[in-house]
């Protein structure tokens, strides 16, 4: 009966040894294969990338054929982003029951589908998946509840071709082409019949609470069409958006809004959130310094130097004015219908009063332990997040990082670059923040395209930074598009990410295999100080 013991635990230990040896053989694939793929997934932050020839440089992007980077489909964005700080402070009304709430663990079913969404949104997929088992426990139909309540049918109802609230006759010529009262706006014909109808109205006062009271008064009803143009035109100078929602308020404002282009005009050529702020040629070095004074120093010393050499005068400012002015007079004409709102709206620009984010989800296998028994491989699931954020002076700020948007953009300023941040600080998370400088494309530039040698076309933005080491430079080329049907200009689409070796006078060109494009959240502590 011993022997019989013994040869049994003696092929059961031949079994095991066997068993462990195509374990081992097994796992070996694995980590050769993980670590080939985590080449391959470095991040394109890194400066150690392979040298290409100096003109596989910015230029490359422009070679291909112009693409269309916009998408129908509204994207994820962080809007009117609160400050934690703030709602943090005590004797701040109403604060404590918002913190209750933020953090609240859920309880119905929908919470934590709802809960389960966010979390696969921001790429922690554990978390998701944990509240997905919770919601289909407590109901196996909670998808179902989740489509009624945030995808309800009447979103999906399928809009006509041709919208003829006025019963227009379909013989009517198209006027989309010509201008609303002396060339205000491009609207579709049925549209402006329809704002034309508004014309005629008046600002309405509300009506009396019951039978016996009073009549009550419009005190807007009663200013006069200058005073409050004068009110709106504050407003638009405060915040656009809101100027444009006070269509929303009465048909009366609604005429306004659309109509006064002398609001619109001075909204598209101000310094707040216009043309007259963006910079179509650099303005100031990555540091941030302005080149105009580097600049004028050159030319001092070059002079006193060479006393024969003829010296380039640059435009002055008066000049720079002009010519912006008759170019933007040109382009509303031949391009916007003659219409600034349209000019404003379509036009590419940069917002200011809120940061372009990318988020960014990707898996790469692990590597495995052979000492360890397991006949499967692990899945690492990297999320990371790049915030750009510009500024009216010509400046940027770049960052790379896992921190969520709630807890960087609040720090996303000036004055909380290259500071000496402890790991405790709030601000801790600009600690690899880097400075650079932007400027948009376009006739206004005096770079011109460096394969046709014409003025560029409008619609990219061009970026430079510091590098992660002195010696290494980053410059980044986007193109400006929308996101969503009704959103323009919040969405940089990737055409290029080089690195320039100060050193060996040599550019080398990230790949861009797992980075997504940047979108735009409006940050409510921005304001226009930015």
């Amino acid at each position: 009966m011993d022997n019989a013991a013994q040869e049994a635990e003696a092929e059961l230990e031949a079994f095991r040894r066997r068993w462990r040896d195509e374990v081992s053989t097994r796992n070996k694939r694995p980590v050769e294969a993980g670590s080939s793929t985590l080449n391959e997934h470095k991040e394109p932050r890194l400066p150690n990338v392979a040298p290409v020839a100096s003109t596989a440089g910015p230029s490359t992007a422009r070679r291909k054929e112009p693409t269309d980077f916009s998408e129908e489909v509204a994207p994820k964005a962080y809007h009117d982003l609160p400050d934690k700080e703030e709602e943090l402070k005590l004797g701040t009304e109403g604060q404590q029951s918002h913190d209750r709430g933020l953090f609240r663990e859920p309880t119905s079913a929908l919470e934590h589908y709802e809960r389960a969404v966010e979390k696969e949104t921001q790429g922690q997929l554990g978390d998701s998946m944990k509240h997905y088992r919770k919601a289909f426990k407590l109901d196996d139909g909670v998808h179902e509840a989740y489509k009624r309540k945030h995808f309800p049918p009447s979103a999906f109802k399928p809009k006509p071709t041709h919208f003829n609230p006025s019963n227009a006759s379909a013989t009517v010529p198209s006027t989309a082409h010509h201008s609303l009262h002396g060339g205000a706006s491009a609207l579709p014909p049925t549209l402006k019949q329809l704002v034309e109808d508004f014309s005629t109205l008046r600002i309405e006062a509300p009506p009396p609470a019951t039978d016996a009271s009073p009549p009550q008064r419009s005190f807007f009803g009663e200013l006069p069409e200058e005073i409050l143009s004068q009110i709106l035109k504050s407003v638009a100078m405060k915040d656009v958006a809101s100027f444009a929602r006070l269509s929303q308020v009465c048909k009366r404002l609604a005429f306004l809004v659309l109509t006064e282009e002398a609001i619109w005009k001075r909204v598209a050529v101000g310094t707040e959130f216009g043309f007259q702020a963006m910079p179509y040629d650099f303005t100031c070095d990555i540091e941030g310094f302005p080149l105009e004074a580097s600049d004028e120093i050159a030319r001092f010393l070059g002079a006193h130097d060479n006393p024969d050499e003829i010296v380039e005068v640059l435009p002055t400012p008066e000049e720079r004015s002009i010519a912006f002015s008759a170019l933007t007079e040109q382009l509303l004409h031949s391009t916007y219908a003659s219409s600034w709102r349209q000019m404003f709206r379509s036009r590419p620009r940069i917002r200011f009063n809120g940061s372009y984010i990318s988020t960014v989800n990707y898996t790469r296998p692990g590597a495995t332990s052979t000492n360890t028994l397991t006949w499967g491989t692990p899945v690492l699931v990297v999320t990371y997040f790049r915030y750009l954020r510009f500024f009216r002076d010509g400046t940027a700020i770049s960052l790379l990082t896992t921190a969520e948007p709630a807890d960087v953009v609040h720090h996303l300023t000036k004055e909380n670059l290259h500071d000496h941040h402890g790991n405790v600080l709030p601000s801790s998370v600009m600690k690899d923040a880097l400075r650079g400088r932007w400027r948009l494309s376009g006739p206004s530039s005096t770079i011109k395209d460096s394969l046709t040698g014409e003025p560029e076309t409008e619609g990219d933005v061009h970026i430079e930074t510091e590098g992660v080491v002195p010696k290494y430079t980053y410059r980044m080329q986007m193109a400006l598009s929308h996101a969503g049907k009704g959103a323009r200009n919040n969405k940089l689409a990737w055409k290029g990410f080089w690195s320039y070796n100060r050193l060996t006078d040599d550019w080398g060109e990230f790949g861009l295999k797992n980075d997504r494009a940047f979108y735009w959240s409006r940050v409510r502590s921005y304001g226009l100080g930015c």
